[in-house]
């Protein structure tokens, strides 16, 4: 996984490229009828129900914009919320408000959104023992505000990018001339590059499972589109030799059996690239 430092500058760039983007060479409708003196106060209110997620990244962004905002936090990221709550109020320069509202907004209905839908897995999946990971199906430039959504709702994060982790998928298996010779060859690069990074190794059938078996150094096996039988067997023959992973198509409906099955994490797209915002306004008071 990626480190702390790593993590905060992405937050850093995602908000001066969203700030970048959406105020150009200046806010001009409010700088047209607001002045520049003028002050006010706004307060997050939420119109939906879920899980709130994003409350941390608005205080960046409100630091970004204008150093002499001042946030009253109410309600914190993790906390389950109903319509008519206010999640915090925001004070200081109306302009630097207005400024910052919509990339608050459009971050924390998804950052929400995504935290809400993790956290409904993290229910169904309650006394299995398994975990519900992300994947790097995220939106373009935003993966960092979508993965700590994930956190925030009671997810873990699968690797971050290409360069944290190594795995080693169909096509890389296919293109290497097989699942050992891809392991062969990625042990060798890793050595002669000196990097240490993880390895884990994708399984399309149980001769794979036993393929993968025969060289030690997989710290995962990942158990892709099995049916729930072969997900038990594959569990049975990896045992204790390295950690195990189901993904593909698995959803609210099958992911409980899929644990039963004794995998210690399910892999999903959808906790990120299929959810709907938690409805949310800023309002001035």
């Amino acid at each position: 996984m990626i480190s702390e430092a790593q993590f905060k500058e992405e937050i850093k760039i995602i908000i001066s490229n969203a700030i970048r983007e959406d105020v150009g060479d200046g806010d001009h409708s409010s700088l047209a009828c607001i002045p520049k003196e003028a002050t006010g106060k706004a307060k997050l209110l939420v119109k939906d129900e879920g899980i709130l997620a994003g409350v941390q990244f608005a205080k960046s962004v409100f630091a970004h914009v204008d150093e002499n905002l001042k946030v009253e936090t109410l309600i914190n990221d993790g906390s389950a919320v109903k319509y008519g709550d206010v999640a915090f109020y925001v004070s200081g320069s109306s302009q630097s408000i207005l400024k910052a509202e919509r990339l608050v907004l459009n971050a924390m209905q998804r950052m929400s959104a995504i935290a809400t839908k993790t956290n409904y897995f993290v229910g169904l999946l309650e006394g299995t023992g398994t975990k519900i990971l992300d994947t790097r199906k995220t939106t373009p430039g935003i993966r960092a505000l979508e993965k700590w959504a994930v956190k925030i709702g009671g997810g873990e994060n699968h690797r971050f990018a290409l360069y944290d982790m190594i795995m080693l998928k169909d096509n890389h298996i296919d293109f290497a001339g097989g699942i050992t010779k891809a392991i062969a060859k990625t042990k060798t690069y890793l050595k002669e590059t000196n990097r240490d990074l993880k390895i884990i190794v994708e399984a399309r059938s149980l001769a794979e499972i036993k393929e993968i078996l025969q060289t030690d150094g997989v710290y995962r096996i990942l158990i892709d589109n099995f049916n729930y039988e072969d997900t038990r067997e594959a569990v049975r023959l990896i045992g204790d030799s390295c950690l195990t992973e189901s993904s593909g198509g698995i959803n609210e409906e099958t992911v409980r059996q899929y644990a039963e099955c004794g995998v210690d994490y399910i892999s999903s797209g959808a906790l990120t690239h299929s959810v709907y915002n938690l409805d949310l306004s800023l309002k001035a008071v």
